[in-house]
């Protein structure tokens, strides 16, 4: 089997280029692609961090590792709550705020660059293909 006939090689190669290009435009600003990620991903009464990486898909050890990245950076803060001591939201300063502007407006310029290039029909059948893709690996072993 070619790499082109498999599922997973076009994903793959696809979103390399994707995270390329968000990297470099993350660059620009000092961050990155996992950075604006997390920032996007913070609610604004905060969001404790034991949800962040399964709402974005990431693991744990990079997930805490780029967290102390942010509050090094003075993106996020750790506040504990008042009633729980246990859990800890993260929080964006007004920095991190900023740069979650930057974040949501270049995922906005690349989502509005690719939709025109797609009618709403083939969109959408992109979108219940990955669903059900993300549904299987999910929900079923495969091997």
């Amino acid at each position: 089997m070619k790499p082109e006939e498999t599922i997973d090689f076009p994903i793959r190669k696809v979103w390399s280029r994707i995270s390329r290009i968000y990297n470099t435009e993350a660059a620009k600003y000092g961050g990155s692609m996992a950075v604006g990620q997390i920032l996007l991903n913070i609610e604004p009464e905060g969001t404790p961090s034991t949800k962040l990486g399964p709402r974005m898909g990431m693991e744990s050890r990079s997930l805490v590792r780029t967290l102390q990245t942010m509050e090094e950076a003075g993106l996020i803060k750790r506040i504990a709550c008042k009633e729980d001591k246990r859990v800890v939201r993260i929080h964006l300063t007004t920095k991190g705020k900023q740069m979650r502007d930057v974040s949501r407006n270049t995922v906005i310029k690349f989502n509005e660059a690719v939709q025109r290039r797609f009618t709403p029909a083939q969109l959408n059948n992109f979108r219940q293909v990955m669903s059900e893709l993300d549904r299987i690996l999910e929900h079923e072993q495969l091997f």
